[in-house]
This record gives C-alpha cells, sequence and structure tokens, in this order.
C-alpha cells in the first residue's frame, strides 16, 4: 500500500466565525481522521500553527531565513494528512470525505519510500 500525503490549503475561511462555530468545523475535521483511523488508513496528520513559520532560500551569500508564510498569497498551507490507499483514485476518494473543502484546497501527493 502505498502512501499518499493530502496537503491542506487554507483560503482563511475561518476568520470572523463564533467559538461555537469554530468548534463544530473542528468537530467535523475530528471525526473525519476517526474515519480514517478506524479503517486503517491514516499514517500522520497535523494542523499547522496559525501565520507562524519561516521560509528558507539559497540566495547569493547562501541559505537566507525570511518569516512567513506570507499573507498576501491566495492559499496558505493549513495542515496535511498522511493516509495509505492502494493508489491515486483510492487517495482521492478517501480526500473526498475532507470536510477542508468548505474552507480551501486540498492536494494529493503520493510520497516515495526514503531512500538509504
Amino acid at each position: 500500500m502505498a502512501q499518499f500525503l493530502l496537503a491542506l490549503r487554507d483560503t482563511g475561511r475561518l476568520d470572523g466565525m463564533s467559538p461555537d462555530e469554530i468548534e463544530k468545523v473542528i468537530a467535523k475535521y475530528a471525526a473525519w481522521r476517526h474515519s480514517l483511523i478506524d479503517r486503517g488508513k491514516l499514517t500522520s496528520a497535523s494542523k499547522l500553527h496559525d501565520g507562524e513559520g519561516r521560509v528558507m532560500r539559497r540566495g547569493d551569500d547562501g541559505v537566507v531565513v525570511m518569516d512567513g508564510p506570507y499573507t498576501e498569497s491566495k492559499e496558505v498551507l493549513a495542515g496535511f494528512f498522511v493516509i495509505e490507499a492502494e493508489d491515486y483514485d483510492d487517495a482521492v476518494e478517501l480526500a473526498r470525505e475532507c470536510p477542508h473543502f468548505q474552507f480551501g484546497s486540498v492536494e494529493v501527493r503520493r510520497l516515495d519510500p526514503p531512500r538509504r
């Protein structure tokens, strides 16, 4: 069975939600995560910390570290799930159930196993 990354890209639609509305959203994600666990499909998952990170790039004088992610982007990486699936079709079907489509997009990418 192959592993796939589901990268959740967010457009900021949580902004302005009440605490009760946010709790309902969190409950939807938790229910979906538990359904993946119950089916033996979930390998790893995490929500990324809001608004804080670092972006590193090679510059003329070596690696440059900048604050990021940039809020000017249309979408920012909000979190990820690593799932096990037979193939892309299976991974896409599992991703269809993700509640994240209310807030952005889900990118599905097959992971290569680590090389020694």
